[in-house]
């Protein structure tokens, strides 16, 4: 008897992978002035619509009636001036989908059937600005859906750091399977100057692993051990825009816990990847004050499944589960904790004590 969702993981990693090729292709030949700009001021690239032109197309012909709940729309590339930005995101999208079928790697082998291929049809440029949209989905509480952040750290992306491709199912509410690629990331946190490159997995109940993108073949299960880590061993993984979170009150945040270290600062999931495989202990963030900002589903999803089967814990900043079921948002809950499982519940009261003193 097969395990749930082994298919929706082999196609996972199927999509995350092209999509973690073509980005990687494309900053090493990167146009600067081929960069649009997005409301909130973050650059969007043309690796982010045709990476998600890639993981939407391997979707829709493996799941063809499953949503998905993308970060991107096409409304940008249809205007007369991105002509350039289309032609570039045609051949990008057609190249990493026609690929070979990795037909190598065990539990993990891909199957032409998805779309994909030397012999899979070339997609034509409207089709590709449709299987964009299909990125559009509303969200919600029933029902099967895919979350998809085609580049979450845009900024890390174009300053060649932490960057990473983040793909979630979500089933009823609950994230299912979580797979996150991250090219810059090194293999092994203790040898920051060696190899980069690794996609993390995640299905629920059935644990969490590493594997190289150089060596799909290679698993590394991640599981934290189950003794509680002293204050003195703990850094805290935070965004290194300040502007995503808020530092000043992670700064107090650190204080009553007795965080000495410095924190460690990167854009992106990338965070989440790295407490999962034990380094720095505690994620953290917390929107600047006033901003009004909610979290996105997409920037979170696959990450938080992932540590939960590392062995540790997410809630908001208040202690609540997140709840992926409000729509494209993670509605009221405030904030992001997520730790060793040791220490959450200090970390939460820290957290409201931080938080008096920004009231008074």
């Amino acid at each position: 008897m097969s395990l749930a969702f082994t298919l929706e993981k082999r196609v996972a990693i199927s999509a995350v992978v092209r999509a973690c090729s073509l980005t990687s292709q494309v900053f090493q030949k990167l146009v600067k002035n081929e960069t649009l700009t997005k409301n909130d001021k973050s650059p969007v690239t043309v690796a982010d619509f045709s990476a998600q032109a890639v993981v939407n197309a391997i979707l829709e012909k493996s799941f063809p009636h499953d949503p998905i709940v993308g970060e991107e729309d096409s409304a940008d590339l249809r205007s007369p001036s991105a002509e350039d930005l289309r032609k570039h995101l045609t051949s990008l999208a057609n190249d990493a989908l026609h690929l070979p079928v990795r037909e190598d790697e065990g539990s993990l082998l891909e199957d032409a059937s998805w779309g994909i291929g030397p012999s899979s049809p070339t997609r034509s440029t409207d089709e590709l600005l449709s299987i964009i949209d299909r990125g559009n989905y509303a969200g919600g509480s029933t029902g099967r859906m895919w979350a998809l952040d085609p580049i979450d750290g845009t900024k890390g992306f174009l300053r060649g750091g932490q960057y990473a491709v983040c793909l979630a199912l979500i089933e009823n509410s609950v994230v299912q399977v979580g797979v996150m690629g991250c090219p810059n990331l090194p293999v092994s946190g203790a040898n920051p100057d060696g190899e980069k490159g690794c996609i993390f997995v995640a299905v629920r109940g059935q644990g969490a692993e590493q594997r190289p993108l150089s060596n799909l073949s290679l698993s590394i299960p991640l599981i934290h051990a189950p003794t509680v880590p002293s204050m003195s061993s703990i850094a805290l993984l935070e965004s290194l825009e300040a502007a995503h979170s808020s530092h000043s009150f992670s700064d107090r945040l650190s204080k009553h816990l007795g965080i000495t270290s410095a924190p460690l600062r990167m854009d992106s999931q990338a965070k989440y990847a790295c407490l999962a495989r034990g380094e720095g202990g505690l994620y953290f963030r917390m929107p600047v004050k006033g901003s009004g900002y909610k979290e996105k589903i997409w920037d979170h999803a696959s990450g938080t499944l992932l540590v939960e089967e590392a062995g540790a814990i997410v809630s908001d900043s208040r202690g609540q589960p997140l709840n992926f079921g409000l729509g494209r948002t993670l509605g009221e809950n405030y904030g992001v904790v997520a730790s060793f499982k040791g220490i959450h519940s200090q970390v939460i009261e820290a957290v409201k004590k931080a938080n008096a003193e920004e009231v008074n």
